[in-house]
């Protein structure tokens, strides 16, 4: 790939490339916007990188969303994230993270990591002891721990406030809702909505998760393709990303999109398509925050009810994008976009200034 070109087009500030003999540690720092302070992000740490290009991609793709999550989520940081491209020999897994720690620590504090998709709180204790630029770490060492019930919960509340505007609901009882991706987010949100007296169906690739999902919360299993023509009020992606592409979106039969995965649009032109098809999006960066603000406030001194109160404002913020996107007569990603450029380019002028 072109790197710079892409840098230049979506205003990247770095990429790092970070390589450690002794444990295999082939790792890529984005750091896209550091406006409002740090590049905040997780490190996601998978095998099945088939490039060097589809990693780094990933990483750019990553790091920009969370410029734009942070900045809607109105904390301090910026937008950074990591991916790992995992020996696919056996490896020494706590040296590996502990190598990693380190490189991050020589970016002086420009770049704060936590977990993401494939790494775990264990696995940021482990970067810990390289680095002290990590949030997210074990309950038991002083940290939040875990922040998908956050993510999930984050989630909830962005449901909440689409069915409130386009159902006109006060409640999701009886609602309908597919979900793709009942692991770490994906079940806390399964849960949650279970709770609010929402029928479920779920598919995943891992048969437990999906067997935990039907005999705890009653969900109807069905197959990864059987779930995208559903006919259901939600769709939600809690995978990985690229859940709304060119084989996908032609089956939708939903009303809706709103799930906790990263990058749901494969491409920029998939919102317009949902659009024209009358299927309203709820952007990934801003409805799949909850984790993100649970993180952040680890910074400042941990707490739980400050931050599950910071994660129920999304309701708010869903339900405003939503309100602005059709007075405009807009799509909510173009106006969530807007949003963030605007107060990128105001921040910038007044340091400037």
């Amino acid at each position: 790939m072109d790197l710079f070109p892409t840098m230049t087009e979506k205003a990247y500030e770095s990429v790092h490339f970070f390589h450690d003999s002794r444990t295999g540690l082939r790792a890529i720092v984005a750091l896209h916007d550091t406006t409002f302070g740090p590049g905040l992000g997780g490190t996601r740490a998978i095998s099945t990188y088939e490039t060097e290009a589809e990693a780094v991609d990933d990483a750019l793709r990553l790091a920009r969303g969370m410029t734009f999550k942070a900045t809607l989520a109105n904390i301090p940081f910026g937008g950074g994230k990591a991916v790992i491209m995992l020996p696919k020999e056996p490896f020494d897994r706590p040296a590996l993270f502990e190598a990693f720690g380190r490189a991050v620590d020589t970016l002086g504090g420009r770049y704060i990591t936590t977990e993401d998709a494939g790494t775990s709180p264990e696995d940021v204790a482990h970067m810990r002891r390289g680095t002290k630029h990590v949030v997210g770490m074990p309950r038991e060492m002083g940290g939040s721990g875990d922040p998908s019930p956050f993510t999930a919960f984050g989630v909830v509340r962005g449901i909440e406030a689409l069915a409130k505007f386009h159902f006109g609901r006060s409640d999701l009882e009886g609602l309908k809702v597919s979900i793709l991706g009942v692991g770490h987010v994906g079940y806390p949100l399964a849960r949650l909505l279970h709770e609010r007296g929402v029928k479920l169906w779920v598919a995943d690739v891992n048969p437990e998760a999906t067997r935990r999902a039907a005999e705890e919360l009653g969900a109807v299993v069905v197959s990864p393709e059987e779930l995208l023509s559903l006919e259901v009020d939600v769709f939600a992606p809690c995978a990985l990303g690229g859940a709304i592409n060119d084989r996908s979106l032609p089956l939708l039969r939903c009303k809706a999109v709103a799930g906790s995965a990263n990058n749901q649009l494969r491409e920029d032109r998939h919102g317009k398509e949902l659009y024209d098809r009358g299927i309203v999006y709820v952007p990934d960066y801003v409805i799949n925050a909850g984790g993100l603000i649970n993180v952040a406030q680890e910074v400042e001194g941990y707490d739980e009810q400050k931050s599950r109160e910071k994660v129920s404002r999304i309701y708010d913020t869903v339900y405003a994008i939503l309100e602005r996107a059709k007075a405009e007569n807009s799509r909510p990603e173009v106006v969530a976009d807007r949003i963030v450029l605007e107060r990128l380019a105001k921040a910038k002028a007044e340091k400037a200034a």
